[in-house]
């Protein structure tokens, strides 16, 4: 995350460059990978900033959202989460997630195995796809072998 373009990007918005806003981004950047809640960025952010508000740190979010600097993502489970976005248009069309239906982990793939797909709406239809997520539901390596030990006993 490149901090002087990331300013430059909220003053050209009319947007404030606020501590809050930097601190938010900071967070992410330090977890790569991860799919943090508002509530666990609220609790990185008390670390350094023990007066922050929640509040303070859900407009946040909301504002980094809409500037795309910051995705919103849902495993179908209720709760929001996010993830430090991509600078480049197409590194975020191609980033996806397998989620283990019964452990709750999540992993992040980059793989788009859906050029073909989409190479043919566009080719059959002429619907030229600008975006999509893919979120692929099953077990983890753990999980499956820990199903495998009990079936084995």
């Amino acid at each position: 995350m490149d901090q002087e373009s990331v300013k430059e990007l909220l003053r050209k918005k009319g947007l404030k460059v606020t501590a809050q806003r930097m601190m938010v981004l900071e967070i992410m950047a330090e977890h790569p990978g991860e799919h943090l809640t508002a509530e666990e960025i609220y609790d990185l952010a008390r670390t350094t900033s023990p007066d922050i508000g929640l509040a303070t740190i859900y407009r946040t979010v909301q504002v980094l959202v809409e500037l795309q600097l910051i995705d919103k993502v849902s495993f179908d489970d209720g709760i929001a989460r996010y993830e430090l976005g991509e600078q480049n248009a197409d590194a975020r069309h191609h980033h996806h997630h397998a989620i283990c239906t019964k452990c709750g982990k999540v992993f992040s793939f980059e793989d788009d195995l859906l050029e073909n797909l989409e190479k043919a709406l566009r080719d059959s239809i002429g619907f030229e796809v600008v975006d999509h997520e893919v979120k692929l539901y099953g077990y983890c390596a753990a999980c499956r072998e820990n199903t495998d030990d009990r079936k084995e006993k």
